[in-house]
Formats: structure tokens, sequence, C-alpha cells
């Protein structure tokens, strides 16, 4: 009698179903992106063992052979609700099989605020290789991510074009310096990703 297929543990299901981590679209290079939105991401309510299965399961094969890079959207990550922390970030990227981080080419990172950015300049530079601290290209506005990629084939959730556009009327908050609207400090809702048609005008 052939063996019985295990249902995936239901964290497993939620991850999926928030679109955390989603490979579609090419960046101008013709490469593959792997977009990871980090305001879906439970920090608090999923385990660090089951985002690994998930990645092992679902992205990384789908990425062997093959050059692709990073779109991560940092937008309205708050460290109380969808951070899930240094140790966890090292952990996953030290899971990431040899065969895909030579594949990974470029890593975009949309709306980096101060501490990120203090964070990569100092940790960062120990937890991850030099080669992946190099492919790392900050990018603090939309309308600078379509020089890399090919806007009609991305899907940006719609508070990201809110966050680009409260920058543009308060620049401090790039630096830390102003809070965001309230509205940021809610914990993300898992019902209701609602994507701007902007991204394909």
């Amino acid at each position: 009698m052939a063996a019985q297929v295990q249902p995936p543990p239901p964290e497993q299901n939620q991850l999926e179903n928030l679109d955390v981590f989603k490979i579609k679209g090419r960046d101008k290079q013709g490469r593959r992106i792997l977009r990871i939105t980090g305001k879906f991401f439970p920090a608090r309510i999923v385990s660090l063992d089951v985002v690994k299965k998930h990645l092992e399961e679902k992205i990384f094969p789908r990425l062997k052979n093959k050059r692709f890079t990073i779109l991560y959207f940092h937008t309205d990550v708050q460290r109380s609700q969808n951070f899930p922390g240094i140790a966890a970030l090292r952990s996953i990227y030290e899971a990431i099989p040899a065969t895909v981080k030579a594949n990974l080419e470029a890593v975009y990172f949309v709306h980096p605020d101060l501490q990120a950015r203090l964070f990569l300049a100092t940790l960062g530079r120990i937890f991850f290789t030099s080669e992946m601290y190099g492919k790392i290209k900050y990018v603090s506005r939309i309308d600078l991510l379509w020089e890399h990629v090919r806007r009609n084939e991305i899907e940006v959730p719609e508070f990201i074009y809110d966050h680009d556009e409260d920058l543009e009327y308060r620049p401090m908050m790039d630096y830390g310096l102003e809070s965001d609207h309230p509205r940021v400090y809610g914990a993300p809702s898992i019902d209701s990703h609602v994507y701007s048609m902007r991204c394909i005008s």
C-alpha cells in the first residue's frame, strides 16, 4: 500500500495564502523575481521551522539553475508585528542552498528605513557574505524601482503606493525622524491584500 502524503500544517498553509513569498515577473535583465512583502510576514504566528520548510518545498526548487533577483518590500514592517528577528533572518539565510545563493544576482530593498540601513551597514556585513551584501540595492521610491523591474509584471500592494505618497509629503520619515500615520502600527490584515492597478498604468 502506498504511503499517504501528509498535508502541510495549517501554519504553512497560512504562510502560502498570505503571499509573503511569491515568484512572479522579471526584471529588465530578464531575471526571475522573488517578491517578499515584509508587512505580510506573520512573525508572531508562524514558527521559523515552518518558514524554512515552506521555502525548501515551495520556493527554492523553482529557483534552481535560474538567475533571479529578490524584490523586498520593507514598507510598514514593525518589530512587534512582522519582523522575525535578527537570529531568524540569519538562520533563514544559512538555510538557502548553495545552488540557489549562486543564482541570486540582486536584492532590491524597497523603502529602507534608517534602522534597516544601519543594521545592514554594521551587523549585515557580519551576518552575510561580502558578495551578498554587495548585491543589495536600496530603492527609496516606487518610481525608481521601474528603472530595474518590468512594472507590468509586478503586483504592488496598495499600501506601498500609499506609503510612497506619504514620503513625498513627509520626507523626514525616510530617516525615522517623523512617524507615519497611525495605521502602520496595526497588525497586518490577512484578509485585505489589495493590489493597485497603478503598477500596470
